[in-house]
């Protein structure tokens, strides 16, 4: 796991975000508030975050496998958060009805290279993108580590987003994964955050 300061300053809350696989801190980094921002990504292990204690609002924002991965990490790792959001993702990840299909899945898996990653890319903005240069090799241990981790129980999220354009996880399998959420469905692919321009609205 890794961990990336987007904004760091005497600020006395914070947004941690359990990003997406692959897209990196980019997405977000357009986002503005008050509060600072700690991006979280590469899920092939599970690590403690920084000493946090000094905050006095904690809020997790958990984006795609983001959201598996933050649920795991919060039943092995004792810190008080205030405000938890999901978007985009489940809390089982790989599942032929609550998340990615598993052929779909395993077909990413082992075909990954350069060039399906612009694809992917393209899908999850809905557009085609600049070229990302990746570690394929990196980013393929990092799928199997969350085909072999599983789903997960839930984590208490207080607000859950859906894009209804998202063509990573199927809305109708996002739908069944939170039925008991009364999820907000929005109007945009995987990648949904040029829809806002503040975390506050996000939140």
């Amino acid at each position: 796991m890794q961990t990336k300061w987007l904004k760091q300053s005497d600020a006395d809350e914070i947004i941690v975000i359990f990003g997406g696989w692959a897209l990196g801190p980019a997405p977000f980094a357009h986002l503005t508030g008050p509060q600072d921002v700690l991006f979280v990504d590469d899920f092939r292990s599970l690590a403690p975050l920084p000493d946090l204690s000094h905050y006095h609002r904690i809020t997790v924002v958990a984006y795609s496998f983001g959201v598996t991965a933050f649920c795991h990490w919060r039943a092995a790792h004792d810190l008080k958060i205030d405000h938890c959001v999901a978007i985009n993702g489940s809390p089982a990840p790989i599942d032929r009805k609550q998340g990615i299909p598993p052929v779909i899945f395993q077909r990413t898996h082992n075909g990954l290279t350069q060039d399906s990653y612009q694809d992917f890319r393209t899908l999850c903005f809905g557009a085609a993108q600049p070229e990302q240069i990746i570690d394929v090799d990196a980013c393929k241990e990092e799928l199997a580590a969350v085909q072999s981790r599983g789903p997960a129980a839930a984590a208490p999220f207080d607000k859950v987003i859906l894009s209804t354009q998202d063509r990573i996880f199927p809305i109708a399998n996002l739908r069944r994964a939170w039925a008991d959420h009364a999820p907000i469905e929005i109007e945009a692919p995987h990648v949904p955050f040029q829809k806002w321009t503040s975390w506050d609205e996000v939140l």
